[in-house]
Order: C-alpha cells, then structure tokens, then sequence
C-alpha cells in the first residue's frame, strides 16, 4: 500500500453507498467483464477492507461467514470474496493490505478462512500462506451434494483452529451463482 493510501475496515452495513458503488465498480474493472451480480451478492453481510486514495475506491476485498463441511463435520469458515484492485493500481501493496485485514478476521473469528482464486491471484494467495485443497470439492444443495470438479483446482483454504486434510472431499453450502 502505498503512503498516500488507507484502509477503511467495516462491516456491509457501515459500507457508505457511494464506496460500495466503487467498490462494485473496481471489481466490475478487475475481473473484466466476468463479475455479476451474484458475484457482489456473495461479497455482502460481512466485513469489507478497501483502500482509498482521495475518497476513491483502489482496492475492495470482503469476508463472509459461510458453511463448510469437511470430514463429516460442520466447519464455521471466513469465506473470501471480491478481492480486486483497480487494473491502474496494481502491484503496490492494495491486495495484500486488504487480504492482511480480511486473513487476521478470519483467524480470531472462524474455524478457517476459504477462497476460491483466478490464476492471476493464485501466486499472491498461496505468497501469504493460504493452502491448495488438493481433494475433491462439492456443494451441498437441496438434491444433496454435487461434486464441482471445475472449482477443484481453485479452491485454498487458510489453516486455523481446526486441522484440514486437504486430500479430503470439501463441501460449501449451496448459493446463487458459482458454489465456490
């Protein structure tokens, strides 16, 4: 982050509307045409980190609870959504200010953290310690549990109180849009 930045942390309902405009606008920008409404659906109810340079929005990254099963156990995970930077502000220090706060969250409230990552964030995820689930993954809908073998490769989780296998089959609860 750089010294004319900051961070602004809170939760959906302190997210003033004309930062969560840009906040929608720079994941919009970030992703490139493949974020929706579903996508910005799953980054709310939970705690937002953004960086601000003069009141504008440079980087947004949210936390949300969300259910995860993983051997036959109930898991309280701080599931990661929407972290984008602005395509002009890359590669200074926004994604990782914004994951510092949502990573910290995640370890003093859940059992573990969880994400599903692009390959343009892999790199910058697994820098910071998060971990490749290399087992199965599925969600669970209201037929039962559906494997989602295209998200395997993409799903990383954040150890914390709990330990994981993470040859083991993972399911999330089911959601509008992607499951993971």
């Amino acid at each position: 982050m750089t010294a004319d930045s900051a961070l602004w942390v809170g939760h959906t309902a302190q997210l003033p509307p004309d930062l969560a405009e840009q906040a929608r606008a720079v994941c919009d920008r970030a992703f490139a045409g493949d974020f929706d409404d579903a996508d910005w659906a799953h980054a709310l109810g939970g705690l937002h980190a953004l960086v601000l340079r003069d009141g504008r929005v440079l980087a947004h990254g949210a936390l949300v609870a969300r259910g995860l099963w993983h051997a036959g156990r109930p898991l309280r995970a701080g599931y990661v959504e929407a972290v984008a930077v602005d395509p002009d502000h890359r590669r200074r220090g926004h994604g990782g200010a914004v994951l510092a706060v949502l990573e910290d969250a995640a370890r003093r409230v859940h059992q573990a953290g969880a994400l599903s990552t692009s390959d343009a964030g892999r790199r910058l995820y697994l820098s910071r310690g998060w971990v490749p689930w290399r087992g199965p993954t599925a969600v669970l809908e209201p037929g039962g549990v559906r494997r989602t073998p295209d998200d395997d490769d993409a799903v990383l989780v954040l150890p914390g109180t709990v330990p994981l296998d993470p040859d083991r089959l993972l399911v999330c609860d089911g959601r509008d849009g992607d499951p993971w």
